[in-house]
């Protein structure tokens, strides 16, 4: 089979009436076979481990489900908060030059492990540091991007440092759990080109989710290829190529930039400046004929592309919110007419109305050399130019956007996005008590954290 669609056409259409009296005979051989094989093993150290993770698991009520009352198991728990926190396309981000990683995917993964371990603050921040500096390290030294695996990759190598940390793994055990993760889970670029799916935005939490049951099973005496990374077949090999790392007390956290708009990261300066333009110049969107954008090559492979060979995609074909938050001329057209660019910018009626894909069809990106080698050094530079109907043109440089690190948000900034985004979730008072012990939690357990984040 070359295509899953084959497999999945070969499957639906066998049915048994097409085996062979022979091919039955063997079959039943096979299962009887395996059934003996699988009695044989029952005591086996390794099929004990696996059972006795397998029944923690399937416990009920031993982590929680952010804004619910619901409770869950730790890995169940992870992908639906790790979810959440990704699928807005609204997290923070590393700027690096071969890649675009997002470290936020170890939050809720830490978060889980510390409920569950019973954690103290100061323990879950650590913990977050270390998924942080682990995925900074590897996003900047072995960029996954341009060589077919997506940076989800990253967080189980992450999220299985953070959790472990959490669970007190000792040193083997820890390498055992990185080992499981880092062999078991490597997912594919394919996510994120094309016709881009809902499972972009949840794909990472799956990695999470896979590292908090790779450290678990590490917990519970489940030997893994410590090798991962430099064995025969291992990531380096495989995955990633040669490559090294030096890693800091955590200083990667501070490396970290957090979204002004909800969109893909490489639009966020884009969008800054055309916000910033058409304010300056008092342009409405419907009077907006074409707009040019020269960037760097990432913003215009990642977002800007128009299907040729060697791009992500062409984003100008945008029928779905996963499509439209990738794409700039979508997140562009939108903001211009509508002023902003929330929830209701991603409503399948909205996205595919007339006049924002009239509108996006003429606005073109374009990669610049120049603007490219400045993004290497740090910015993430781009230059709009705007042709009205009646002629005339209009152009913005901008190097940043609020919320770079160069230009990071303040306290005051985080907590109004915290409270728009909250909104019909937390009231007021949650709210405000969530936002306290965030920023004293060095001062509080996990548990008063999580506690907060349940919703009656």
């Amino acid at each position: 089979m070359t295509t899953a669609t084959e497999m999945a056409e070969f499957a639906s259409e066998t049915s048994f009436e097409d085996l062979s009296a022979e091919v039955i005979d063997c079959t039943k051989k096979r299962l009887l076979d395996s059934i003996a094989i699988a009695a044989g093993a029952v005591g086996a150290e390794p099929v004990e481990i696996l059972r006795e993770t397998v029944h923690e698991l399937a416990h009920d009520g031993l982590t929680s489900v952010w804004g619910s009352d619901e409770r869950t198991s730790p890995p169940l728990a992870t992908a639906l908060n790790g979810g959440m926190v990704r699928y807005l396309d609204f997290m923070d981000a590393y700027l690096l030059s071969g890649e675009v990683p997002h470290p936020s995917n170890n939050i809720a993964p830490a978060v889980v492990a510390a409920e569950y371990t019973d954690s103290s603050g100061e323990e879950l921040l650590t913990a977050i540091g270390i998924a942080y500096e682990i995925h900074y390290q590897l996003g900047k030294h072995a960029p996954l991007m341009d060589r077919g695996w997506d940076h989800g990759t990253y967080v189980c190598f992450a999220s299985a440092g953070g959790a472990g940390k959490l669970f007190d793994l000792d040193e083997a055990a820890l390498a055992n759990a990185i080992g499981i993760a880092g062999a078991g889970y490597n997912a594919l670029r394919v996510t994120r080109t094309g016709d881009i799916t809902m499972w972009k935005g949840l794909s990472a939490s799956n990695a999470g989710r896979n590292a908090v049951y790779s450290v678990m099973l590490a917990n519970s005496g489940m030997e893994g290829p410590i090798d991962v990374f430099e064995g025969q077949k291992g990531w380096k090999e495989i995955v990633a190529g040669e490559f090294d790392v030096e890693y800091t007390p955590c200083e990667a956290v501070t490396e970290t930039m957090t979204k002004k708009y909800m969109a893909g990261t490489v639009a966020q300066t884009q969008l800054d400046g055309l916000e910033e333009l058409l304010e300056r110049e008092g342009i409405a969107g419907d009077e907006i004929a074409r707009i040019d954008v020269d960037t760097y090559k990432r913003a215009k492979v990642i977002m800007g592309g128009t299907g040729q060979e060697g791009e992500s995609g062409n984003r100008h074909n945008v029928a779905n919110r996963e499509q439209a938050d990738h794409s700039l001329p979508y997140t562009m057209a939108v903001l211009a007419l509508d002023g902003e660019l929330g929830d209701d910018q991603y409503e399948l009626d909205r996205i595919r109305s007339d006049d924002v894909q009239d509108l996006l069809k003429r606005i073109h990106i374009h990669e610049d050399p120049e603007l490219t080698e400045r993004y290497e050094a740090g910015e993430m530079p781009a230059v709009i130019r705007l042709e009205t109907t009646d002629g005339e043109t209009y152009e913005i440089e901008q190097p940043y956007f609020e919320g770079h690190p160069e230009t990071p948000m303040s306290w005051k900034q985080l907590t109004k996005k915290f409270a728009l985004l909250a909104e019909g979730v937390y009231d007021d008072d949650q709210q405000a008590r969530i936002v306290e012990i965030v920023r004293n939690m060095e001062d509080h357990d996990a548990s008063d954290l999580v506690e907060t984040l349940v919703v009656e």
